[in-house]
């Protein structure tokens, strides 16, 4: 038998339900502008993001496109079995490593140096031109990008070849040199993309209290002393954070790129992971095989992720969680 004290609270917590539920549709309703705003994105990663994540099952699967999803035969983990014992295996591991840390290594830093440079400018029409300049190749699409590569460095008629030979130094092979090609994909980076992260950095400088350099002037601070003290230390947990999120894609190096660069004297060294999919993936029809490779790297750059935003909290950062 229920008690009066017993419908009284059940009575409660009925209310507070309905508190709780009428609150939400009133900021619902207060804010519907602002979550209009947001609907596009929330559509874009959970229509091109998260639903696509449903395929993931065919990399334990033997997938036959007649028989669907769900009527293939499962497998198990037998294609990362078969991928791990593949020769090319540490072969595709090498290059997409190098060609990441070479990027993290040289092309990371640059925006960074390149925001401190512009933020010194004291000409603001000078800066917007200098920014626009800089951000221009970004807006170009990778075949451009190695369509000037070849016009610049071709061996046959490579405008920095024939300035070599036309000073007497011999032709050099830029683009079917083993010895070149990661140096080469680094550069062609850092020029196209350099400008466009420039954005972020920016942005965090302009965010610091301008009292903080005047009073840094009063004490006979110098630029330099001023950058390495206020403006580096402002901008640290932007930094971290691209960081960790760089370093969660230091498996991804670019398809488009590499392909477009990649040819049979340099192959060896071109190889990554991105191009191994193409070709077992696309070409061969070999679609489990390849989302298993897929799915290994995406479990390598979570790992990573979460790897690097432990570190960082440990030595007193914020994260990106």
């Amino acid at each position: 038998m229920i008690t009066q004290s017993e419908k009284w609270k059940s009575s409660s917590i009925e209310a507070n339900r309905k508190r709780k539920v009428s609150a939400v549709w009133k900021g619902l309703a207060r804010d519907k502008f602002l979550y209009l705003l947001m609907l596009p994105g929330l559509l874009f990663f959970l229509i091109f993001k998260y639903v696509p994540m449903w395929g993931i099952v065919i990399a334990f699967q033997e997938y036959s496109p007649y028989l669907g999803i769900m009527g293939s035969e499962w497998i198990g983990f037998d294609h990362f079995t078969r991928f791990f014992a593949n020769p090319d295996f540490w072969l595709l591991f090498r290059n997409t490593m190098m060609i990441s840390l070479l990027s993290l290594a040289f092309f990371f830093p640059v925006p960074i140096i390149l925001s401190l440079l512009l933020s010194e400018v004291s000409r603001m029409a000078l800066r917007r031109i200098v920014q626009s300049i800089v951000y221009l190749p970004h807006f170009l699409s990778w075949v451009v990008v190695v369509g000037i590569t070849f016009l610049l460095f071709s061996q046959s008629s490579g405008i920095v070849n024939i300035v070599l030979e036309f000073i007497g130094l011999p032709r050099i092979d830029f683009l079917a040199n083993t010895n070149l090609f990661w140096g080469v994909l680094t550069v062609q980076n850092i020029w196209k993309e350099t400008g466009w992260g420039t954005i972020i950095f920016l942005a965090a400088i302009a965010g610091i209290d301008p009292q903080l350099y005047e009073a840094a002037k009063m004490d006979g601070a110098s630029r330099l002393r001023q950058t390495w003290h206020i403006t580096l230390p402002a901008i640290r947990s932007v930094i971290i954070i691209l960081l960790i999120l760089r370093i969660g894609q230091i498996m991804d190096v670019g398809f488009e790129q590499v392909f477009l660069m990649m040819n049979g004297a340099v192959s060896e060294v071109a190889d990554v992971f991105e191009t191994y999919v193409y070709r077992v993936g696309i070409q061969s029809g070999q679609l489990s095989y390849s989302t298993a490779v897929g799915l290994f790297k995406s479990v390598i750059g979570l790992v990573l992720v979460i790897i690097a935003n432990q570190l960082a909290k440990r030595f007193g950062e914020e994260g990106v969680y």
